[in-house]
């Protein structure tokens, strides 16, 4: 028997009827719901190995359908999330699931059931032009999008299927707004695309976060990344990750976001509790934590005990993002070139002025000349050099 309590309280829809095992519509079926639901929970609190036996487990029972596929394509992003950018271990895996998501929906979608095949293919597409939008691959991004939106409006009007369709058109009604007001020069492009509208799009994020069972935690995902990063809005996020840190203790990008939110709302007490028993989590090798989860923690570690006046402990934190940011090859992200200037500050703090040099030097040599870092790290060099 699957262990479901915790799972219900989150994820489960109060249902009276009768379970129907034979439905061809999967999307609908509350039998494969509760399959599922201790795998998908297991997989968003970073239990891969587990999650993925029984997506297996469902592949072999329901081997037509692209559900399967599409949980085990799930499970392979998520293993890839706490990673970012750095890590492309997954990708081959994932994309070869949603590949053949895409091969089963077409199927589904001219023979058996057209807005659920529609529900698969878009969201299979949206999910691969996301990893190659990651990964740099912008023409394959592109693609992949144009797909999606073929398929994202077919059902809206299917009340039952509706929560699950609603994380497409929330995504696309936000950043159809979004992107042209932040990116002008991509606004020639938006003109061959609807309209969006980004309140309409978080009130669709925010429905499917309620009510939907397969599309609930993924919306959840983007909505506070958007709350937070896009609208700014630090308290509405902050019940959300910490309501998502509660249900998933042992999701990293979750924790990550609520330590993020918790130090930009200035709790630095509870911030540093959250960043530490992340550090502990990744050199205890815990799976999902990850060096680039290190990478973040440490460096907020270090700014915090900065702000502290403790430079010992801050110069511990700030010299292990620099580690963390070299073994996750993200030493061109900001957090590395960040980390470099704060321990030349520290180090003039500490009148150690040839070491400060060594730093801002450093900074200089692996950014641009245009970039803020370098800028900042060449008034460093000229006030040292002028005293």
């Amino acid at each position: 028997m699957f262990l479901l309590s915790t799972v219900f309280y989150a994820q489960a829809q109060l249902w009276t009827g009768e379970l129907d095992q034979s439905s061809d519509i999967l999307l609908k079926n509350r039998y494969i719901e509760i399959e599922a639901a201790q795998a998908m929970y297991d997989m968003y609190n970073m239990n891969f190995d587990q999650a993925e036996r029984q997506f297996s487990y469902l592949k072999r029972q329901y081997g037509w359908h692209p559900l399967p596929d599409f949980l085990l394509g799930l499970c392979y992003w998520w293993r890839l999330v706490p990673q970012g950018e750095m890590e492309s271990k997954w990708d081959e895996l994932f994309l070869a699931q949603m590949d053949s998501v895409q091969v089963k929906a077409h199927r589904l979608y001219d023979e058996v059931n057209q807005v659920e095949g529609a529900f698969f293919l878009a969201a299979s597409y949206g999910f691969q032009g996301r990893l190659y939008g990651d990964r740099g691959q912008y023409f394959k991004a592109s693609l992949a999008g144009k797909n999606a939106l073929k398929y994202l409006n077919i059902g809206q009007d299917e009340e039952d299927f509706s929560p699950e369709l609603l994380l497409g058109r929330g995504l696309f009604n936000y950043y159809a707004q979004w992107i042209p007001e932040h990116y002008p020069m991509l606004k020639p492009i938006m003109t061959f695309f609807p309209e969006g509208d980004k309140s309409i799009g978080i009130e669709q994020l925010k429905e499917t976060s309620r009510n939907a069972f397969y599309a609930r935690t993924e919306a959840q995902y983007y909505l506070l990344r958007i709350l937070y990063e896009e609208e700014q809005n630090l308290e509405e996020a902050s019940h959300l990750s910490a309501y998502l840190i509660d249900l998933y203790p042992n999701n990293s990008y979750f924790q990550i976001y609520h330590g993020r939110i918790l130090y930009r709302l200035g709790k630095r007490i509870e911030a540093i509790a959250i960043f530490e028993s992340i550090l502990n989590r990744v050199i205890a090798e815990q799976e999902g934590y990850e060096y680039n989860t290190a990478r973040y923690a440490t460096y907020f570690l270090g700014n915090i005990w900065k702000s502290r006046g403790n430079l010992t402990e801050s110069k511990k934190y700030f010299k292990g993002s620099v580690k963390y940011s070299t073994l996750s090859n993200a030493t061109e992200k900001g957090y590395y070139f960040y980390s470099l200037l704060h321990l030349g500050e520290i180090a003039v703090l500490e009148k150690e002025f040839n070491l400060a040099l060594q730093y801002f030097k450093k900074v200089r040599k692996v950014t641009g000349r245009k970039h803020a870092a370098n800028q900042l790290a060449k008034e460093k060099i000229k006030q040292i050099e002028n005293d």
